[in-house]
């Protein structure tokens, strides 16, 4: 099991490298996180909803994604209220207090789905939350130590040094274990680390000698190793905008979700791509997206108490597109009514109004991969469906996409400026790419074949994995005498 000293410590990083490494080397591996908090998710083989982290992880072993991997996923909705995911399936909404109490059930369903991927696979490589020491969280604990005591499973700490004070970071993580805890940890790997090893190596043979415990590695810095993050939007620094390309601007709503979507136009060489802070104005573009948001009404009265109306109105008149993805495309409509308190209170909200059409928000959700066709150029597409509104109206007659079946998604108004759609992973397929980009105002864009480069940056991270890390000595407490 990987630990953080942290949050974005490196965990998920480090468990989809060591899938790779161990994919590599024949052995038949899986993920597993047993609780995760995250905005980011994926739709997997057996029709469940997990974690993004965890479907990344999947392809990193060469797997395909099932919900035991991340059998209890926790989506905020607000500061207290979180949607709880059980086995892939939404099973309602709950404040921090009634989430603790339900603990126990959920304890459960994270045994479960551990014995049976146990059962399945040679070595499953378990991803913690957060951290450890989190001392107010430990009553009941199913993310960290809670379940390494509960499955007599070995821990490495990570730490991540780049963020500064890394050996307080782990020295106070161990401090705050249990005698228990603190000799069920092994070692420490620590991530992130730019600069000459041998200023290094002092710290490393003080924090041996003080914990008695090996430093199994230190991972460099990965300039560049871009992949599908858990949650927050990337470190990693944009390039200044060049001249001649396609200027791209994302809002960042409060309780944005699957910003994933975008990261093939973040990598993409002819594009410049800013979440901007949607309190100020912003700045000239090409493209405005509204991404998927796990509070649309909430999200959507925060983008009117910001002045994003007229920003709107503004950029559409001065020629721009504006294209709406899932929450974002139900922002695109006359309303929306969530008359069950699916994402918080009862009522409507009325939307921007540029499709004729009204969204209700359902108990159920609407979970799918999908393949089609963009009705742009009629490039093939494929993605997934993640959303509890069903969208219907006038607007609808006229699809972004046609998916199998002859099953239509989403809305292009009358003049081509504005695109809707449920579709996540929309820019996956470098034919709808290019599409999608040339109607965005980019005349002659280059093909980038994003699911074959995702491919890459995880041999890239396995490289970095086997080059900078003691691995038969980190693996070693899998294969006890």
């Amino acid at each position: 099991m990987i630990q953080g000293a942290s949050s974005d410590a490196g965990k998920s990083t480090l468990v989809a490298g060591l899938c790779r490494v161990l994919r590599r080397r024949g052995v038949r591996v899986t993920p597993f996180k047993p609780q995760n908090m995250s905005l980011n998710s994926a739709v997997t083989a057996d029709g469940g909803e997990i974690g993004r982290a965890q479907a990344l992880q999947a392809q990193a072993a060469g797997i395909a994604a099932t919900v035991d991997m991340n059998p209890v996923l926790l989506k905020p909705e607000d500061d207290t209220h979180a949607q709880v995911i059980v086995h892939g399936r939404a099973i309602g909404r709950m404040g921090a207090g009634d989430y603790h109490d339900y603990k126990r059930i959920a304890r459960e369903a994270v045994l479960a789905s551990y014995r049976r991927l146990q059962a399945g696979y040679d070595t499953v490589i378990v991803e913690g939350a957060g951290s450890p020491a989190e001392i107010n969280l430990r009553d009941g604990d199913i993310a960290n130590m809670g379940f390494a005591e509960a499955v007599d499973c070995p821990v490495i700490l990570i730490a991540d040094i780049d963020r500064g004070g890394v050996f307080a970071h782990l020295v106070g993580t161990l401090a705050l274990l249990s005698p228990s805890e603190q000799s069920r940890v092994t070692g420490f790997v620590i991530n992130r680390f730019r600069g000459d090893m041998r200023l290094l190596q002092s710290g490393l043979d003080w924090l041996e000698r003080h914990t008695g415990k090996p430093v199994f590695g230190v991972l460099p810095y990965l300039h560049g190793l871009q992949l599908d993050a858990e949650d927050g939007i990337g470190r990693e620094p944009v390039a200044a905008p060049a001249q001649g390309v396609l200027q791209v601007v994302v809002p960042v709503l409060p309780r944005i979700s699957n910003h994933t979507d975008f990261d093939p136009l973040r990598q993409h060489p002819q594009i410049h791509l800013r979440y901007v802070d949607g309190t100020q104005c912003p700045p000239a573009a090409d493209l405005i997206i509204l991404a998927g948001s796990k509070n649309v009404r909430a999200d959507l009265h925060w983008l009117r108490t910001h002045g994003w109306a007229e920003h709107l109105q503004r950029h559409l008149r001065y020629g721009g597109k504006l294209l709406g993805v899932c929450g974002g495309f139900q922002m695109l409509g006359a309303a929306i009514a969530d008359p069950h308190g699916v994402e918080g209170p009862v009522g409507e909200s009325a939307g921007f109004g540029w499709f004729d059409m009204r969204t209700v928000l359902q108990r159920c959700k609407q979970l799918r991969n999908v393949d089609g066709t963009l009705c742009l150029e009629q490039a093939s597409v494929s993605g997934y469906e993640i959303h509890a509104g069903h969208s219907d109206g006038p607007a609808l007659d006229h699809p972004a996409v046609v998916l199998e079946h002859g099953r239509r998604d989403g809305a292009i108004s009358a003049d081509g400026r504005i695109l809707g759609t449920y579709l996540h992973g929309l820019f996956e397929r470098p034919a709808a790419c290019a599409a999608l980009l040339r109607w965005a105002g980019l005349e002659q864009p280059v093909s980038v074949d994003h699911p074959a480069r995702r491919e890459q940056m995880l041999d890239r991270l396995a490289d970095a994995v086997e080059c900078s890390l003691d691995v038969p000595r980190l693996l070693d407490p899998l294969h006890p005498e």
